[in-house]
């Protein structure tokens, strides 16, 4: 796998060679997301939910974003994104948490931090994404002008009203819906 724009194009990142916990999310998704964010990854900080391997938030990092952090309760995940971020020595830009998403959004909470985009990329099995959007707006956890980005299997119903823009892009069986507050 390889971070596929920004200033570490090209460059190399592990991930987690267990698959049925962590699945990688693929180079033509990330690219296509991060073309749809262009103008707004520089300066952000990003929030990696679920993060696997890192790379959406390595990705994030590679085009400018401020600080990222990343959220995974997998040990070997969390060994991975460590790895990988020490090899793009951006270790003062990133912060690595290894809780529940549930616990992650309550530290947060706690320390008053908040998150210019988030990225959300669950298990597909799970439907947690509704939960997790409550808790991020509620919350403030979400920026005032906040992006989510969602990795399903499944279209999302995009009626929800608190944000004013929903665009969903398909990858074979990957859809990935970006929501704009």
């Amino acid at each position: 796998m390889r971070i596929v724009g920004g200033k570490y194009r090209s460059r190399n990142i592990e991930f987690p060679t267990n698959q049925v916990i962590t699945r990688p999310t693929k180079d033509v998704v990330r690219e296509g997301v991060f073309n749809a964010l262009s103008f707004d990854i520089a300066d952000a900080v990003v929030l990696d939910l679920f993060a696997g391997s890192g790379s959406m938030g390595l990705e994030s990092l590679s085009r400018d974003a401020k600080r990222v952090y990343f959220v995974d309760k997998d040990k070997d995940a969390i060994r991975i994104i460590n790895k990988n971020i020490q090899m793009l020595n951006e270790e003062k830009n990133t912060e690595v948490l290894d809780l529940d998403y549930l616990d992650a959004l309550n530290d947060f909470i706690k320390r008053k931090i908040e998150f210019d985009i988030v990225i959300l990329d669950p298990p597909y099995k799970l439907d947690i994404i509704d939960e997790i959007i409550d808790i991020l707006i509620n919350n403030h956890i979400l920026k005032e002008h906040g992006i989510i980005v969602i990795e399903t299997d499944y279209q999302l119903t995009l009626d929800d009203s608190r944000f004013i823009k929903n665009k969903t892009y398909k990858y074979g069986r990957t859809l990935v819906t970006i929501r704009r507050k």
